[in-house]
């Protein structure tokens, strides 16, 4: 039973690591998405000359 609440623990404070992370971050994602529409840049596709 130990085991388990300590792999509980564990998983609930990894989510909330990686979930602070992703707030923080948010800004700064939304700004890159907003350059790459304007620029016109799709994953996967390249421009030929």
């Amino acid at each position: 039973m130990k085991a388990e609440r300590v792999l509980m623990a564990q998983a609930a404070l990894v989510g909330g690591l990686a979930l602070a992370l992703l707030v923080k971050e948010l800004p700064g994602l939304v700004r890159e998405i907003k350059i790459w529409r304007i620029v016109g840049f799709r994953p996967g596709t390249r421009r030929r000359r």
